[in-house]
């Protein structure tokens, strides 16, 4: 039977649940995107950049940082005109946060790699006459296998920081040194002692590694010390010459022009060995230090698409062993 609808007709109700509290409420609506645009912020002290990434505009990103502050119910960072810095409840949370993008991250690759569209700016850094000899002319076609990316492309033989510079990813030849930078090889970097013929024409083989001291040998950024393996041990020979730079287009000019001895990588020199404008020398010699060619990049927390997308696009061009390192056909 239908009841009136009159108040004094109304039917006794349950008691209603309790309300949730608030910190489950702000639990619940914590959105992994505001952790992740918090940790670029962070690390590149610039929340537009890291807006950037994201495909957010200063104004969305920025609110969207203050929406994850007013959940949390802290200040995470200090903002001025120019760069931001954690509080220390910033950075605090900032351990935290790193470790639950990298569970997320676990989680997505446990079913398989996520199959985010890259996009955006990638802000990339390099060694000037690696980047023009072996991704320059590639650049393109990376560009246009990703349409939605666009390359800011810096060639210096400087080594910067990477959050101050804002920079995406750096590529670095040689050995690392220690840092807090994430590194993924994408090449082994062969090098040898060459020399132009008419050099060895005019001063002679070297047979041995301590023959070096009687030479002209050319130096790349003060490295004066040249490491070689022999039947008797590790042997340092400290090298000298009259041209020290910091460019490798440099010295090799001068080894093509017959001016002396230099340690090269082989993706500058291949060409000139393989048509005998330079041959190898000390051959019997290995060199000690073995270095390569690195990808690094800032963090591991959360890693753009568009960087892992530009790391796998090098390593899959260059090759095992790179190209340049493999005769013609």
């Amino acid at each position: 039977m239908d009841l009136p609808a009159s108040p004094s007709a109304e039917l006794p109700q349950p008691p209603s649940p309790p309300s949730p509290r608030p910190a489950a409420r702000e639990r619940e609506r914590l959105d992994l995107l505001d952790v992740a645009l918090f940790v670029r912020a962070a690390l590149l002290a610039n929340v537009s950049a890291a807006g950037r990434e994201f495909g957010l505009s200063a104004a969305v990103a920025s609110s969207r940082l203050a929406h994850l502050e007013k959940l949390l119910g802290a200040r995470l960072l200090h903002r001025t005109t120019r760069r931001i810095s954690l509080t220390q409840d910033g950075e605090v949370f900032m351990t935290r946060a790193e470790a639950l993008l990298d569970a997320a991250a676990a989680a997505r690759a446990s079913v398989g790699r996520a199959q985010a569209e890259p996009q955006g700016r990638l802000r990339v850094s390099m060694p000037s006459s690696f980047g023009r000899q072996h991704v320059s002319p590639v650049i393109s076609e990376f560009l246009r296998r990703y349409p939605g990316v666009s390359v800011d492309l810096r060639l210096t033989d400087q080594v910067i920081d990477l959050v101050d510079a804002g920079i995406d990813v750096a590529i670095r030849v040689g050995v690392l040194k220690d840092s807090s930078l994430v590194a993924r090889r994408l090449a082994v970097n062969r090098r040898v002692l060459c020399a132009a013929p008419s050099y060895l024409a005019e001063r002679g083989t070297p047979r041995h590694p301590s023959d070096l001291t009687q030479h002209e040998c050319m130096i790349l950024s003060d490295q004066r010390d040249w490491a070689f393996e022999t039947p008797a041990g590790p042997l340092d020979v400290r090298v000298s010459g009259r041209i020290v730079t910091d460019n490798g287009e440099v010295i090799r000019d001068a080894l093509l022009a017959g001016f002396g001895i230099a340690l090269k990588s082989t993706w500058d020199v291949a060409p000139f060995l393989r048509s005998g404008e330079l041959v190898s020398v000390l051959d019997s010699y290995p060199l000690a230090e073995k270095v390569a060619i690195w990808a690094v990049y800032p963090s591991r927390a959360f890693v753009p698409p568009k960087t892992l997308a530009f790391i796998d696009f090098l390593a899959g061009h260059f090759g095992d062993p790179p190209y340049w390192d493999v005769p013609p056909a």
